[in-house]
This record gives C-alpha cells, structure tokens and sequence, in this order.
C-alpha cells in the first residue's frame, strides 16, 4: 500500500529497465521475482511499433500511439532543415500530455522528478537529471549532466562522483552507470520527496544487444541489476511508495542485417560526397534516404515520382518482411508527419544498419566513433570493439597522447562490420518470453493478462490516485 503525499497523490516510483522481458524474472533475480508475486505477477506488454526507448516511452507516459505523440522513433528526417535528427531530448517534442501533466489536473502539487527517462530537457518535471556531456571548441567530449532545479546537478556529483557518461553508452557501458542512476534517485526522493518519480535504468541494454538473448554474460548481468534494483526496492518501501517496473521492449537474436542505404545508393536514389577521404550522406542530392533504427526503417523520399522506385527497390532487399506507404502506415499507427514516405518491417531477427559504403576505406570518419547525434542512424556497433583489448588500449593511449598534447583526435574503436551485433529490437510479434513486462499492483491493472503499452499511463494515474481498476 502506498502512503499518501502532501499533494493529495500516493507516493509512486516507476523503474523503466531497458530490454527486461518475462523470461529473465526468476532465479537470477530473486529480487525482481519476489516482488512480482508480491505484486500479483508479471504482466507482458504489447509494445507499439517500433519497440524502441523513444517511441516506448513517450506511448507509456502519453497513453496514446506513436501517431498520436509523434515520436515515431529514436529520430527522424526534420524535413524543414533537411537533417537527420536522433536522440533529441526536448519535451516539446512530444504532441500530447504527459501522465503527471494530466494527473495535476486533480493533484495542482503534484511533485514529479525523472532521472535518465527520455525527454527531459525544458520538462515539466520539478527534479530532472539526464545525460549532457560538455564539448569543448577542440572537439572534447567530457562527461556530465544537466539537472534541475539549480544547485541538483553539484549536490549529486558531490555525493556520487562524476556521473559514468562512458559507461552509460559505448564499448565500456556497464553496471556502473545503472547503478549511479539508482542512487541518485534514492537521493532525489530523500531530498526532495516527489510525489512521482521517474528512473531510467539501461544496463541490461547494453549486454543483450552485444550477446543477444542466452549470451555467455547474461545470467551475470542479471544477477547485476537485480542487485541494484535491491535497494532501489527497499527505498522505495521505507518511504511507503508504490513501485511499477516495466521495459519498453524485449531484445531478440540477431540474425540479419539489412542494408537499404546500399541498395538506395546501387539504384542511383542516394547521394554520397567525399569528405575528408570519406564518402559521406549528401541529403540535398538524394531522392531517398532510409534512416535506420533497430528493426524500424523510415524512407524518406524527395520527390512523389521516386516512391514507386524506392519500394521497389526496397521490397526486394531479403529480410524485408514489409514496405507500408500512404495510408498503410496507418496499421501500426505511423500515419505521421514525421514518418517516413515509407516504413520498412524486418523479417524477425533481421534489423537496419545505416551504411552507404561497402569498402572500409570509403567510410565518413565518424564511422569508427561514438558519435550518436552526427551519424544519421543508430549505430549498436558503437557497444563494441573493432579490435583486442591490446590493440585497443594502444589505440586509447595513443588517443590520450595526442590530446595533452593539444592535437585533434579522434577515438576510433567502433566496428564497421554489424554481423557482430547480437541482439536487436523494435518488432512487436515477439515470442512470449522475450515480451517486454509490467510489474505494478494488481488491484490498478486495466484487465488482466497481456496489456497494450499506452496501458502504463493509466496504470501510473492509477497508483497515484489509489483507485482501483
């Protein structure tokens, strides 16, 4: 039972744990599994389409469809500016209340704090703490946050240390970075007790995309986050609040890449440039571009004449199960301005890597980096190493050298080959074990059994409200 808060609202914490499904609740997380029966039982989610951490979030925290909030992935092309746009966090992007947003139209105190959920900047939210690596002129990444109210940000790194930016994403990206934002979230509802709060946890991610479902570490790595979910738990019961966990999607095997910019390129439909001994995306020359992410594809075509191409072209490429245009796009409830012209549906196991080139030779430099927002697609192979711990140490260390020195470097550690991904996600017809879950209090549940996702935004109204279903 939750306790009641100021507000009028009960006290409630929702835990996103990226990439858990029902198969991994048992023995290897004895916490996870505790809580469930205590909670009623593990219930699976039927994740709009794509299964992906923008697209999941903003269905659970709207109620409403990818066509409805309009985030119809993790990017998409801006039309207007005529650029590739991925992992942007500003709230205005969303196109429809938030949970908390509807809820203070009842509770007018409700205090919410989210720490690492997606779409955090300009929020809401009073307590917000969200990845934001400072860059220097000479092309420096270092690691930091960005965190609201005033004084939040210095209070937490005070207490936790630096926050573990390169172990939140990139060849080192590990339980540390879970693990830190755990405890800032016990520190934000010690401090500041909100009436809501919101955590992102994104370990088990990172080892399931690397391995892939049954991988060598994945017992290991469960045995991880359940370590850490531990105390979040026990936190969450002293204060009195009411605990949801969910997962926005399930990773599944990786048995197939697809590559549509290569196939758009043979074609004559996309433009290359060179660029520093690279060829890289010329956006302005191409009449198509397939921006890529995970198991979703959105094409986008210049000119009407060149759809029928495009389709035919793509419809061809093997593990392309669908090509969804027009109107079509409407089924998994894309029919958005922001959607691509078409929509491309793998095969299961098969997903979208976003190379143009074929030889190594012809990639942009920023192929071999961790560079999230100038790649104009999502990139897993930034999860892992193009070489052996020597060689790449002696990559990293002659990397360091060269920046105290003052010199330009760039790190160039990330594969180019992206058969070396495991595990991917994003389709929505899984196998039962691998769905994405919901553990909450059976009494505020909708129905019973599988529940569309859009179902968590109730299921979060619910708990605060302390009504039954």
């Amino acid at each position: 039972m939750g306790t009641p808060h100021p507000s009028g609202a009960q006290r409630t914490v929702v835990a996103i744990v990226a990439g858990l499904s029902a198969g991994q609740i048992g023995a290897d997380t004895p916490t996870l599994r505790d809580l469930a029966r205590a909670l009623g039982g593990v219930h699976m989610l039927q994740p709009a389409y794509p299964a992906v951490t923008c697209t999941s979030q903003a269905t659970m925290l709207t109620g409403l469809s990818p066509q409805g909030h309009g985030i119809v992935g993790n990017g998409w092309l801006d039309r207007e500016l005529g650029e590739a746009r991925l992992w942007r966090q500003s709230r205005g992007l969303i196109q429809a209340p938030l949970v908390w947003e509807s809820a203070r139209v009842r509770f007018p105190q409700l205090s919410v704090a989210n720490l690492f959920g997606w779409f955090n900047m300009f929020s809401s939210a009073d307590f917000t703490v969200t990845p934001r690596p400072q860059y220097a002129a000479d092309g420096r990444k270092a690691a930091d946050i960005l965190a609201t109210p005033d004084g939040l940000r210095e209070r937490l790194v005070a207490e936790l240390g630096a926050f573990p930016l390169f172990n939140f994403w990139g060849p080192r990206a590990d339980i540390r970075s879970t693990e830190w934002i755990v405890q800032a979230t016990k520190r934000v509802m010690a401090w500041h007790d909100p009436a809501l709060t919101i955590c992102y946890l994104p370990h088990l991610d990172y080892v399931l995309q690397r391995e892939g479902p049954g991988g060598p570490n994945v017992r290991r790595e469960l045995r991880e986050v359940d370590r850490v979910m531990q105390s979040l738990v026990a936190a969450c019961h002293a204060r009195g609040a009411r605990l949801i966990i969910c997962s926005e999607y399930g990773i599944e095997k990786a048995r197939q890449v697809i590559h549509p910019n290569r196939a758009l390129r043979q074609a004559g439909l996309l433009s290359v440039r060179q660029e520093f001994g690279g060829l890289n995306l010329d956006l302005n020359g191409s009449a198509a571009f397939a921006l890529c992410d995970h198991q979703v594809a959105h094409v986008y075509v210049r000119h009407p004449e060149a759809v029928a191409r495009s389709r035919e072209v793509l419809a061809a490429l093997p593990g392309v199960q669908r090509v969804l245009t027009g109107s079509e796009r409407a089924e998994p409830q894309l029919d958005h301005a922001r959607a691509g012209d078409l929509v491309l549906v793998p095969e299961a196991g098969a997903w979208f890597a976003y190379p143009w080139w074929t030889a190594g030779s012809e990639a942009p430099d920023y192929a071999r980096t961790v560079d999230i927002h100038r790649k104009p697609g999502y990139d897993p192979c930034e999860l892992l190493l193009d070489a052996g711990p020597l060689a790449t140490s002696a990559k990293v260390g002659w990397f360091m050298l060269r920046r105290r020195l003052g010199m330009r470097a760039l790190l160039k550690c990330t594969p180019l080959d992206a058969s070396l991904v495991r595990g991917t996600h994003g389709r929505v017809d899984l196998e039962p074990e691998l769905e994405p879950v919901l553990l909450a209090e059976g009494a505020f549940l909708p129905q019973e059994g599988r529940l569309p996702m859009h179902a968590v935004h109730e299921v979060i109204l619910r708990h605060l409200t302390g009504e039954p279903a």
